[in-house]
């Protein structure tokens, strides 16, 4: 299998960690009853950790069709090669580093690793154009 589509599959289940972990800290912190219920009523504001895992996974979910979209379509006219292969590592690593750091509210260095894996998405849809 093409190194693309371990990066695709382990950006997969990066998406599901990040949305279990914030799912598990919203659930610490409003209960069980929250989390099995209709979600109707207003509960109080998210403590800092769940909330930045949250928007972890909200950030990831802003780039991950973007990334997904140039490397199928890469792909789909036979683009794939050193730009999708280094992208795509740049791309999933970078956002695997973000993780954890997003939840440590670690604000610099975050923002860093969110642009570098910015580079890896960049490279994969300049492949996606010009192979």
């Amino acid at each position: 299998m093409p190194t693309e589509f371990v990066m695709l599959a382990l950006l997969i289940l990066l998406a599901l960690v990040n949305i279990l972990w914030a799912g598990a800290a919203r659930t610490r912190q409003y209960g069980p009853e929250w989390n099995m219920g209709a979600r109707d009523e207003q509960v109080p504001p998210l403590h800092p950790f769940p909330a930045r895992l949250l928007r972890a996974q909200a950030n990831l979910f802003e780039t991950l069709p973007l990334f997904v979209a140039a490397l199928l379509g890469a792909a789909a006219v036979g683009h794939l090669g050193p730009l999708t292969h280094w992208g795509s590592i740049v791309y999933v690593v970078g956002r695997i580093v973000y993780l954890p750091l997003y939840a440590a509210g670690i604000p610099k260095i975050r923002t860093l690793v969110f642009s570098i894996s910015l580079v890896g998405l960049v490279m994969t849809w300049w492949a996606l154009l010009f192979g």
